[in-house]
């Protein structure tokens, strides 16, 4: 069984404030294959707090610093696709070959989607005088 216990908060691994776990279970087998720790209020208020704190410098990226983290974020997508579409396996209990030709295919679809917005959209437009 693998154990999935720590939270990604602020850049690192944590330990939930309050341990509690749970196991996942695969529906397709009825067994468990998995803990993962259960997330308290206490947990979203440190991961909300370390995403205010981070705000202030990510806004002020510019779109290719965006588009690039995106491509970044894909490249990591399409190097561990076979693990993700086995989780996907796992946790739903879906035939392999839908985890793999549509479960985990969304995932790239709904990536690529994000891409191309970016990379049209206007972040400032010039109203008369004005930039906004």
């Amino acid at each position: 069984m693998k154990d999935y216990l720590k939270f990604y908060i602020n850049g690192q691994w944590v330990d939930p404030v309050e341990p509690k776990t749970l196991e996942v279970i695969n529906p397709a087998t009825e067994e468990p294959f998995a803990r993962i720790s259960m997330g308290s209020a206490k947990d979203v208020d440190k991961a909300v707090a370390a995403a205010k704190a981070a705000f202030p410098k990510f806004s002020t990226t510019t779109k290719q610093e965006r588009i690039e983290l995106l491509q970044s974020i894909m490249a990591v997508y399409q190097k561990r696709y076979a693990d993700i579409a086995a989780a996907i396996t796992e946790e739903m209990g879906a035939p392999k070959v839908l985890s793999e030709k549509a479960q985990a295919a969304m995932g790239i679809a709904h990536l690529n989607t994000n891409l191309e917005i970016l990379k049209k959209y206007e972040f400032e437009e010039d109203k008369g005088p004005t930039r906004i």
